[in-house]
């Protein structure tokens, strides 16, 4: 198979989501498939992310539902997109984990035919406009909201960015979740950060897990520590050491803690 020629005029660039679209195979450009009413697929629920000591944290639950049935138990939901950021998906599964796979190729072809690393700023940017051309199919129930933090090589310290359906980015000051259960997982974030700041990454591993317990605790899309199955929510730093997952024998700890502390509320035991 030979590579694809283009000529000046259509010369698709360092854009891999271009090249795609010129060769006719670009994975937005699709009829309706759901017609008369919503498609019931498997969507992701609760993502959460925020600034530490070091740089930023991203977790998320491991629970996929399709309506009211829990469709996956042990869905990723938190990736590297390179080796200075993280991407963490919300919304249909599908779509979503076919985007941050197209993400992460675009990253790594731009550096191949420039020759650099494109900015953070840049990074988010190129996912705003995945997210953009998936619109048509958004609004039809088959909506993808990430959320994307890294590493600034340039400023020397970590970022966040969210955004809308539309593909609109938003940079974030110090904390955002999404999905389902984000609006509980965001009120401990904010009081986790207000009471110890700047937290160091165990202390931001222990928080981001508390703030999906409590998510679970109150949306039913949200899984919490699984303990009887081994399953545990997905947490990973970035830093200027580069994207780093915390290995789960760390998470169960932790979960197991958060648990105790628990004891009694709500007058359980």
């Amino acid at each position: 198979m030979s590579l694809p020629l283009f000529g000046p005029i259509n010369d698709p660039g360092p854009s891999f989501m271009q090249t795609l679209k010129q060769m006719g195979q670009s994975p937005f450009d699709l009829e309706a498939i759901v017609k008369g009413g919503i498609l019931e697929v498997p969507h992701g629920t609760t993502i959460v992310t925020f600034k530490y000591r070091d740089g930023v944290i991203m977790a998320g639950d491991r629970r996929a539902t399709e309506g009211n049935f829990i469709a996956h138990r042990r869905m990723e939901k938190v990736f590297a997109a390179d080796r200075f950021s993280a991407v963490a998906i919300a919304g249909a599964a599908g779509p979503a984990v076919e985007m941050v796979k197209l993400f992460q190729t675009q990253l790594e072809h731009y550096e191949k035919v420039e020759g650099v690393v494109l900015s953070l700023e840049g990074k988010a940017n190129q996912l705003g406009q995945m997210i953009r051309a998936n619109l048509p199919m958004a609004m039809q129930g088959l909506a993808v909201v990430p959320l994307f933090a890294g590493w600034d090589l340039i400023r020397e310290t970590g970022r966040i960015f969210a955004f809308d359906i539309t593909g609109g980015r938003y940079e974030e000051v110090a904390f955002q979740t999404t999905g389902s259960g984000g609006r509980d997982a965001k009120g401990v974030i904010k009081a986790g950060l207000m009471k110890e700041n700047p937290l160091d990454l165990d202390a931001a591993a222990r928080l981001a897990v508390s703030a999906l317990v409590e998510a679970a605790e109150e949306d039913s899309a949200t899984g919490g520590p699984d303990v009887a199955r081994g399953i545990y929510p997905i947490v990973a730093s970035v830093s200027a050491r580069g994207f780093e997952y915390v290995p789960e024998e760390t998470i169960a700890s932790i979960s197991s803690e958060v648990f105790s502390s628990r004891r009694g509320i709500g007058g359980g035991q």
